[in-house]
């Protein structure tokens, strides 16, 4: 089960590159259910991800780089790159800083994810965190292909 809220960005924090950080490229295979395949790294995984926003179920899968290049291919539409920034927060919590890349620049976005969803309900975000857009589904990265 993923439980995650995400805001937009008023401002970054001035730090930014003293944080973990990784490239990350992702294509959709099916947007309903979402199916998605992420290269990290050096790692290929395939995502299964249920309806919902901020609460839903979600399945990962390890690939070889032959399999992922192979779906990637299969992909529809644009495919997503992006930065992501690891920024450790409050409570255990990390601030996962996603700054896309290509069509998608100059968008900016935070998700945190939660072990519950009181915490979830619960988390104030801080100041430098702009509009939430955890229930607009056109946030959704499988949307934004």
């Amino acid at each position: 089960m993923e439980i995650e809220r995400k805001f937009l960005i008023k401002t970054l924090p001035s730090n930014l590159n003293t944080y973990e950080k990784k490239h990350l490229e992702q294509a959709y295979l099916c947007t309903a259910p979402v199916i998605r395949v992420r290269e990290e790294g050096e790692e290929y995984i395939l995502t299964y991800k249920g309806k919902g926003l901020m609460v839903r179920e979600e399945y990962n899968l390890p690939l070889t780089q032959d399999a992922y290049l192979h779906l990637r291919a299969k992909a529809d539409g644009n495919i997503i790159s992006k930065t992501r920034y690891f920024i450790p927060e409050k409570d255990g919590l990390t601030i996962e800083l996603d700054v896309f890349e290509g069509v998608h620049a100059p968008l900016i976005m935070a998700e945190v994810e939660f072990p519950n969803e009181k915490a979830a309900t619960n988390y104030i975000a801080p100041e430098w965190f702009g509009e939430e857009v955890t229930n607009n589904p056109s946030y959704h990265n499988s949307n934004m292909t």
